[in-house]
């Protein structure tokens, strides 16, 4: 049996006035409509940090400094497995606008249960809250 491929994702915590930046997922997308931590896929070649200013940069039009690691969760889907890192990060510049996602909202750890996010940071929000190992 061959082993699922691993994806490697990166996504940002990015927190101001106690709400942390949201975004869902286009209707065309893989998992459409599902909320996430803003980020993406980590290219070949390209560092963690390299990756989410791109990704953030493309779907919210905003510069980010990556901070610590906060968190990795690795979850399984149907034909791959999707190894996500949550780093905090911080816009340094610009305002967040919905360039290349369907939605993005400033929300408290208390709403993240009024959102449907992806398996992945579904578990994220899980150790972000500190209810997950």
């Amino acid at each position: 049996m061959e082993s699922a491929r691993h994806i490697r994702v990166v996504a940002a915590v990015i927190a101001s006035e106690g709400k942390y930046l949201i975004t869902q997922r286009r209707p065309a997308a893989v998992l459409p409509l599902l909320w996430e931590f803003p980020g993406g896929r980590v290219e070949e070649g390209e560092s963690d940090a390299t990756a989410l200013a791109r990704e953030v940069r493309h779907r919210l039009g905003v510069t980010v400094e990556t901070g610590d690691l906060i968190s990795f969760v690795s979850h399984p889907y149907e034909r791959y497995t999707v190894d996500l890192y949550l780093y905090e990060c911080r816009i340094t510049e610009g305002t967040p606008e919905a360039r290349n996602v369907a939605d993005f909202r400033w929300v408290t750890s208390n709403d993240f249960d009024r959102f449907e996010f992806t398996p992945a940071d579904d578990s994220s929000v899980a150790k972000l809250l500190g209810i997950a190992d």
